[in-house]
């Protein structure tokens, strides 16, 4: 039996570096942000890369969907889908997702808003994904992982995401080789040259967030959707 695993994350979170975990199981296939190009051609949004995205993936949720949900090589035990919870847009079906095992990868809304302002200044609510990945756990359930605890304990947190969604904890989800994948996505020159240096999980954050003033709000906004969820995550 396959375990298709969509594991739903904000941005400015350790995803990349989740993805890289799992894709050093030999049982398993990755994928990276599939329904990316939808959200951009739906949404009209300038993200870099823009143009290179839309070209590279279907930009009908529609398609998406059917790949997500189809036929998968031989041999292949566990399907990592690597998923921007705010690219799940309110026009786009729902009924797919029955056909997932769903996780959560969250982060402290301080420190996703502190870091997500450096890169885009004005983020809203939508950006961040709280809202959509607690629908989705309202509807779905499944394990939610917070980025701090996973960075602090990799080892606990990994087998005890494995065990929760039934599949065995594998040791070599702890370390990669460095690079480029060929199941990264082609915005990877953008935003992956901190994973494509590292072989491993990092350290967590030791620094305040130190979110701008204007953002206070947002945080404000984001922290009963992100506490929602944290009450249920995992520990080693």
């Amino acid at each position: 039996m396959v375990v298709r695993l969509a594991m739903w994350s904000g941005p400015r979170n350790v995803s990349t570096a989740l993805m890289r975990s799992f894709g050093s199981r030999a049982d398993t296939v990755v994928v990276d942000e599939p329904l990316y190009a939808a959200y951009l051609a739906a949404t009209g949004i300038d993200h870099p890369g823009r143009d290179e995205v839309l070209a590279s993936q279907p930009t009908d949720w529609r398609d998406v969907a059917a790949a997500l949900t189809g036929t998968l090589p031989a041999g292949v035990a566990v399907h990592y889908q690597k998923h921007m919870a705010h690219h799940l847009l309110p026009e786009t079906g729902r009924d797919w997702l029955g056909d997932l095992t769903h996780a959560y990868l969250i982060r402290d809304p301080e420190q996703v808003v502190a870091s997500y302002a450096k890169v885009r200044g004005e983020p809203t609510l939508a950006d961040l994904g709280y809202p959509q990945q607690v629908e989705i756990f309202r509807g779905h359930g499944g394990p939610v992982v917070d980025a701090g605890d996973l960075l602090r304990d990799p080892a606990g947190v990994l087998a005890a995401l494995c065990g929760a969604v039934g599949i065995g904890y594998d040791p070599a989800m702890l370390s990669w080789e460095p690079g480029r994948r060929e199941t990264d996505g082609v915005w990877a020159p953008w935003w992956y040259a901190g994973v494509e240096a590292s072989t491993g999980f990092g350290p967590p954050e030791s620094r305040p967030a130190r979110v701008p003033a204007r953002l206070a709000g947002l945080v404000t906004e984001a922290r009963p959707y992100y506490e929602e969820l944290a009450a249920h995550r995992l520990t080693g």
